[in-house]
Order: structure tokens, then C-alpha cells, then sequence
């Protein structure tokens, strides 16, 4: 093969200037000279301007002077799939496989894992079966790579069926095999299946990574499983990891959700870094086990070490308040989230926290002027708050208002007409009373025996609030 030394120059120049692109307006001028100069069949060429391209954000430069190839080769399809695999895209590169496909353009085994994380992403449960069969069809079965690359497919569209199947179908695992399964288990909230699964993994000798770690403790947080998440803190510290700010934070969130935050707080000490997941992490741990006082002195704190509150740190820090009854406390920092302090505004989260702190502190008026005069609209969980403050207060004709309004939200609810019924029948309202059994009887609407009434919906609600 006789090679052209100026079409060698002409290219290696181009790679320079591809190396060294800065903007839009030479990716084209660029463009222009390697369609000149039909550079674009050349690999290495092609290569270098989908990076380019990709490194300046418009990859569909280069999937455009792609598309005018009949047959690119494999190596130029695998950089584009590659590419856009990163992408706001993700759908593309199935795109780009179908082409290959119906050009006879054999993919190989770079091919598939690159695809497959863009299928991953993008939940194309369908297409990765096709590209599922067509690994097995051309022999790509047998790649670790490929093979968990399918896992993850299945486990990020949820289908765990199917990643189970490939799982065992597997003759080789490593600790990327293991690790998809038990974030497919949780992320699937069969979180009992993804702490077998991590104890399998320890019986087959795979030894785990933080992300294995990660998962198994969220896991654990979700299942309520503080034993395992006690092993897991003491592997951790037998092999010396240093708790970065990744698993440190969930270690502390499944202490601090499992009842044990002196534990999370012991975490939180050992830590070199910490953010404002971590910092929430604690504040949460303290207002489950309502020790308000010490959530508001820990968010102080934060606050003093520099690290900016978010929306979750201001629910849990409103939710605490709430608890212990820190009705000031809570308002000043309700106050200061609407002065603009926090750079973002009161969600109906916040709201909901502040309504309930009125609630249990006994201020029902302030409470239902809250809910009126707010930008949204009023949630089940918040009427629910106020009935049941009016119910400790034993305010009968606003416990009735409110009643009525929580079956306005859910006229389904048997619970909600059982409460107006009660409360008919405390006020003498026998009428009144018989007039709702006869409603609910009307809609085939049972009581249901299994349920508390409706005082637990504050208590769900704030808790609810703490643990997303």
C-alpha cells in the first residue's frame, strides 16, 4: 500500500488544530478542510473531532459529518456511541447502532458497553433486549465487560427478572457484577433481596468497594437492617477506608434512620469532608429521635462552619422545631427562609413543618391564616395536622370545618367520615351524625378497622418529610 506523504501532513495538521480548538467557528472551518481532503474516512481524524466536538458541547457536529459515510468504520461508530453515551442525548447512540446494523457494520466488543450505558439511562428496556440478543448472536456473551453492562440495563429500568437471569447466567463476577445487582435490589425496594445479595457476594470471596458500601447501607437505612449496618461500619474501619463524603453521608443516614445517631455522630466526627447532604444527614438523625434543641444547635453550627442550608436542611430543621415545640426558634428560621436568607424560596414542605409547629403549640388560628394565606394549595397532611390539633384543643366546630375539608381532598376516605361522624356525636349532632353513616353507606365505604384514625396523618406526614 503506497501511503501519501502530503495527505499524512494534511492530517497530522488538522489533529493539531482539532487538539487545540477553542470554538464553534473553527470546529467548522476544520470541518470544511477534512471534507476537502476526504479526511473524514480517515479513523484517527474522525476520532479527534468527535472529541473535539464533544469537548465544546456539539456533538452533533460530528454525528452530522459522520452520517455522511455510507460505511464508517467500526472504530469512528464505537467513538461516537462513546460520546454521546455521556451526552444530554443518551438516545443516539441506539441510533448510530441501528445504522451500523443495517450497513452490515459488525460491532465488537467496544462496542456494546457504551451503548448499552446510554440505554441504561435513557430506561430503553426494549432496545437493550435487541442488543441483548444480538450480543449472544455474535458471540459477546462471554464478556464480563458486556455482560455487566446488560445488568445494568435490566437493573436500571427495573427489571430484575431479567438482570437476574443474565446474573447466573454469568460464568464470571466481579465486583461490578455484584455491586449492579444490590443497586438494582434497592433502587427495585426489594431491599431484603439486596442484603442477600451482599451477603452472597461475601460468601463468594468478592471483596466490596464504596460503591458496593453505598448501597448496601441504603439498603440497610431502608430496611431498617442496623445489624448489617454495623458490620459494614466495622469492615470500613477494619480495612483503614476513609470515610469520604459519599459514604460517610449514608453510613450517618442509615444510623440516624435506624434510631442509633450518637452512632451517625461518632461517624460524622471521624469524617475529613463533609457537605450539606452530610450536615442534613445529622440534623435529620436528631429530629427523628426528637432532640429538636440539638438539631437547631447542630444547624448553628453548620451554618457557622460556612456550609449553605438547602431545601431538605430547612424541612428537617422546621420538622425538629416541631417536635420539641420550639415554636421561636422555629419562626425565626421560617422568617429568615422568607427574607431570602437561604437564596430560595419556601416550598409546601416548609410550610407543611411551620402549620404543624402552630399546631402542636396550640396556635390553631395562626395555623389555619397560615394555610389560607399561603401560595399553595393545601395538602391532606396539613388539614390533618390542624384537626388533630383541634381535637387536643377540643375544638369542636373548627375540628368540624376541617373534617369537612379533608373529605373535599379524599371523598373516598372512609376515615375521614368516621371522624365527622365522632365528632357529630360529641357535639350532640346525632342527626348530623346518622346523615354521614348513611353517606358512607351510600358510596359502599367500610371503616376500616386496621387503620388509627386520623390524628397519625400529622405524625406520618412529618415523618414522611424527614426520611425522603
Amino acid at each position: 500500500m503506497i501511503v501519501n506523504p502530503q495527505l499524512n501532513s494534511t492530517a497530522n495538521r488538522i489533529i493539531s488544530f482539532l487538539n487545540n480548538c477553542s470554538c464553534l467557528h473553527h470546529i467548522h472551518q476544520i470541518q470544511a478542510q477534512i471534507i476537502l481532503h476526504y479526511l473524514h474516512f480517515n479513523t484517527t481524524v474522525a476520532s479527534h473531532f468527535i472529541t473535539s466536538c464533544q469537548s465544546l458541547n456539539h456533538l452533533n457536529t460530528a454525528y452530522r459529518l459522520i452520517n455522511q459515510l455510507h460505511r464508517p468504520h467500526v472504530f469512528t461508530c464505537n467513538s461516537l456511541i462513546k460520546a454521546f453515551s455521556h451526552s444530554q442525548i443518551p438516545h443516539i447512540p441506539f441510533s448510530i447502532y441501528t445504522r451500523m446494523h443495517s450497513n452490515s457494520i459488525l460491532p465488537n466488543n467496544y462496542t456494546f458497553p457504551f451503548l448499552l450505558k446510554s440505554l441504561s439511562d435513557f430506561k430503553g428496556i426494549q432496545q437493550g433486549r435487541i442488543v441483548h440478543a444480538h450480543v449472544v448472536k455474535l458471540g459477546h456473551g462471554n464478556d464480563i465487560y458486556v455482560q455487566n453492562s446488560l445488568l445494568n440495563v435490566y437493573a436500571s429500568c427495573g427489571n430484575m427478572g431479567l438482570c437476574r437471569k443474565v446474573f447466573e447466567e454469568m460464568t464470571q463476577r466481579d465486583v461490578v457484577s455484584w455491586t449492579v445487582m444490590i443497586m438494582g435490589y434497592r433502587s427495585a425496594k426489594k431491599y431484603d433481596d439486596a442484603l442477600i445479595a451482599f451477603e452472597q457476594m461475601q460468601y463468594a470471596g468478592v471483596e466490596p468497594n464504596h460503591v458496593t458500601m453505598v448501597n448496601a447501607l441504603a439498603a440497610c437505612t431502608s430496611f431498617g437492617a442496623i445489624e448489617m449496618g454495623i458490620w459494614i461500619h466495622d469492615f470500613i474501619r477494619k480495612k483503614r477506608w476513609e470515610l469520604d463524603v459519599i459514604l460517610g453521608t449514608a453510613l450517618i443516614d442509615m444510623y440516624a434512620k435506624c434510631g442509633r445517631i450518637e452512632k451517625g455522630l461518632i461517624a460524622f466526627q471521624a469524617m475529613k469532608d463533609k457537605n450539606v447532604f452530610t450536615w442534613n444527614a445529622v440534623i435529620r438523625g436528631l429530629a427523628l429521635v426528637k432532640s429538636g434543641d440539638e438539631a437547631v444547635m447542630w444547624f448553628d453550627q453548620m451554618e457557622q462552619e460556612g456550609i449553605k442550608a438547602d431545601e431538605v436542611t430547612l424541612v428537617e430543621v422546621l420538622s425538629a422545631c416541631s417536635h420539641s415545640g420550639l415554636l421561636d426558634i422555629g419562626q425565626v428560621i421560617f422568617r429568615s427562609l422568607m427574607s431570602g436568607k437561604y437564596g430560595f424560596s419556601a416550598t409546601v414542605k416548609h410550610y407543611a413543618c411551620l402549620i404543624d409547629l402552630f399546631t402542636r403549640s396550640g396556635y390553631l388560628e395562626d395555623a389555619l391564616k397560615l394555610i389560607k394565606e399561603m401560595p399553595f394549595e393545601p395538602t391532606k397532611s396539613m388539614w390533618g395536622s390542624l384537626l388533630t390539633g383541634c381535637r387536643d384543643q377540643g375544638n369542636l366546630e373548627l375540628s368540624e370545618f376541617v373534617a369537612k375539608k379533608l373529605l373535599e381532598l379524599e371523598p373516598d376516605n372512609s376515615g375521614y367520615y368516621v371522624v365527622l361522624s365522632n365528632l357529630y356525636a360529641e357535639m350532640g349532632r346525632w342527626n348530623d351524625a346518622e346523615k354521614v353513616r348513611e353517606l358512607m353507606k351510600e358510596r359502599g365505604l367500610k371503616k376500616d378497622l386496621g387503620c388509627s384514625s386520623v390524628e397519625s396523618i400529622r405524625q406520618d406526614h412529618v415523618y414522611e418529610l424527614l426520611v425522603e
